[in-house]
């Protein structure tokens, strides 16, 4: 295989405004998204990119943590990289002096998200093919290779990934049938936080009218009532077969949330979703009880795969929402995958990349892992700014085909 070097690393930051209340939820009121973007150069036209997700301020910070830890990369071919990217991924995580500012969370973790990330663009982009095609060739052996599983191995060792990834090998041709009929996706912006009813209900109405079967609406107001309300309308528009989710962005404390989740009983959630703080598993643990059947989704500020086994080891979580630009990148999120797969709990990412990695990383799980299909988050107010933005049809994501993971961003496209 040809050999492709890395030969310099720029970082960027990349901002985007939002408007008239989309993106809004209980807690973050920003009218912008913002990417923090790794480019490994090549001494060719191929170059990888990353992204992590910010709100806008504070995005510098991300991109100035790029720039310490990506040199390490400097020099090196692509393919010797991801040939042990996991030990590479743990050197890059345990860098002496930034590991100081996580561990393995903050500014330093969202930025080794982006570095990440785009190492797996170029390597998928040096072989031709989309980053779920270049996962789902790769042998099991070569898959473990992938992942940084220190602090899990008496829940998650080496010899327990490759188990799970051989286990369900005879499966897979069975499976691949996704990738004819695309992958379900759930609506997200029909009910951001500051929308007034009338926005929610119009677009709730064109949600479904576009084949979505699947809807969230952002909880957490002072006001008890307006969230019900809301709850009341949504669940009247959208009829009893349609799936919808309550997100409360961590508003509640554990009794809100015990008294909050349980007056939404009645509209028949699938979840609800972050209730209470992100750090607080034992909470999270009284809850999952109080409310069953009820259950709750989390992974959108859970920040590395020590918590979401902590998350899993304490019966606090029924949907799992890994989130590669969060996590470090798609390594740590294919590990957590892995972990919530011998748990036996479902991965739902939360899609801080706007859905354009998750596409490719649901395809991998459902077919490589035997993760069931649910329905993967659609966020659309991006779309523009992407060379190749996620495609989708009758609410279905189609499969993506361009080499890479779906990441690069128009030129032109900034604040």
């Amino acid at each position: 295989m040809k050999s492709l070097a890395i030969t310099r690393v720029e970082a960027e930051d990349r901002r985007f405004p939002l408007h008239d209340g989309a993106g809004s939820d209980a807690v973050h009121s920003g009218a912008e998204y913002a990417f923090a973007v790794t480019r490994l150069r090549t001494d060719g036209p191929l170059e990888g990119i990353g992204i992590a997700l910010t709100l806008g301020r504070g995005n510098e910070l991300v991109r100035q943590a790029i720039e310490q830890s990506a040199p390490a990369l400097l020099g090196r071919d692509i393919e010797e990289v991801m040939g042990e990217f996991g030990a590479v991924s743990r050197s890059l995580a345990d860098d002496p002096a930034l590991r100081w500012l996580g561990p393995h969370k903050g500014v330093v973790h969202l930025a080794l998200a982006s570095v990440v990330n785009a190492c797996f663009d170029l390597w998928a982009k040096s072989r031709g093919v989309p980053l779920w095609h270049l996962l789902l060739d790769l042998d099991p052996e070569e898959v473990v290779a992938l992942l940084d599983l220190s602090y899990l191995r008496e829940e998650l060792s080496e010899g327990d990934a490759l188990a799970l990834l051989r286990e369900h090998l005879p499966g897979r041709r069975q499976r691949e049938c996704v990738l004819r009929s695309g992958y379900p996706g759930y609506d997200t912006s029909v009910g951001w936080f500051q929308y007034e009813d009338g926005e929610v209900r119009d677009r709730a109405r064109a949600a479904i009218e576009s084949g979505f079967r699947a809807l969230k609406l952002k909880v957490g107001s002072d006001d008890a009532n307006r969230d019900l309300r809301r709850a009341a309308m949504l669940r009247e528009i959208v009829g009893p077969t349609c799936h919808i989710m309550f997100d409360a962005n961590q508003q509640w404390s554990l009794r809100e949330a015990e008294r909050m989740c349980c007056a939404l009983s009645q509209f028949d959630p699938y979840w609800i979703e972050e209730p209470t703080h992100p750090d607080d598993v034992e909470a999270h643990r009284r809850l999952a009880r109080a409310i069953a059947p009820i259950q709750i989704a989390l992974g959108e500020h859970v920040p590395n795969r020590v918590s979401f086994k902590n998350f899993m080891q304490a019966g606090a979580v029924h949907f799992v929402q890994a989130d590669c630009t969060r996590l470090a990148g798609v390594s740590e999120f294919l590990t957590v995958s892995l972990l919530a797969r011998k748990c036996g709990l479902p991965v739902v990412p939360h899609v801080g990349d706007m859905g354009q990695i998750h596409q490719h990383l649901v395809l991998f799980n459902h077919i490589a892992l035997g993760h069931e299909v649910i329905f993967l988050e659609h966020i659309p107010h991006l779309r523009d700014h992407f060379v190749h933005p996620a495609q989708i049809r009758d609410g279905v994501y189609e499969i993506p085909q361009a080499p890479g993971i779906s990441c690069d961003l128009l030129e032109e496209s900034t604040a």
